[in-house]
């Protein structure tokens, strides 16, 4: 599949091929699936947690005696049956992601990105050189690109200073670096936009 390359203008300066072991395959839904649930179950953070009874302080002391008071017997004021005692089975501290083989992710990258690229949503520019960090300039950029109002991913390689700053006070536009693409943001986005050296390091990194 070929697709056209841009400058910053949004004029036609050539067209580039992309590589069909990474956007030219049949997409493996399933694949797809169980790496956006292991995705987004690492993102939690997992730090909530509630002491038990054994972690409550105090309550070393038996509050009152064992009989004669006509009250239920009692050991201990940190029981959970007890305002201020311990919590049964609350949440503890855990990490929710699990185990992927990295040959499952390289195949849900290469579905997501196959996806894309059979609904023509996938647009290259040759290079994003900004003089300075500009939101107005990345909305110029969308602009001439027919890309304004749309979610886009902007996948880029290298160190871009500015461009990160210049993207970030906008809801609809993410960057990221391309060797650290993830499925989730490229299924999220309406439109990818690659640099050309982000595209060819999508291809070395996801082939």
């Amino acid at each position: 599949m070929t697709v056209t390359i841009y400058n910053q203008e949004g004029a036609q300066v050539g067209e580039v091929e992309l590589r069909p072991e990474v956007f030219g395959i049949e997409p493996n839904d399933s694949v797809v699936h169980q790496y956006i649930t292991n995705f987004l179950a690492r993102q939690r953070q997992g730090t909530v947690d509630t002491k038990t009874r054994r972690e409550v302080s105090g309550g070393g002391v038996k509050p009152y005696r064992q009989k004669g008071t006509g009250r239920a017997r009692m050991g201990t004021i940190r029981t959970p049956l007890r305002r201020g005692g311990g919590i049964v089975f609350g949440p503890h501290q855990r990490s929710y992601g699990s185990r992927f083989p990295k040959a499952m992710k390289r195949l849900a990258m290469q579905s997501v990105f196959s996806v894309k690229a059979r609904a023509e949503r996938i647009k290259v520019i040759d290079q994003i050189a900004l003089p300075a960090a500009r939101t107005k300039a990345i909305i110029g950029l969308l602009s001439a690109l027919e890309l304004q109002g749309k979610k886009c991913l902007i996948l880029d390689e290298g160190r871009n200073d500015h461009l990160v700053l210049s993207c970030r006070n906008l809801p609809n536009v993410t960057y990221c670096r391309a060797a650290l693409a993830n499925g989730y943001d490229v299924l999220n986005a309406d439109y990818l936009l690659f640099t050309r050296n982000g595209l060819e390091k999508v291809g070395e990194v996801f082939a």
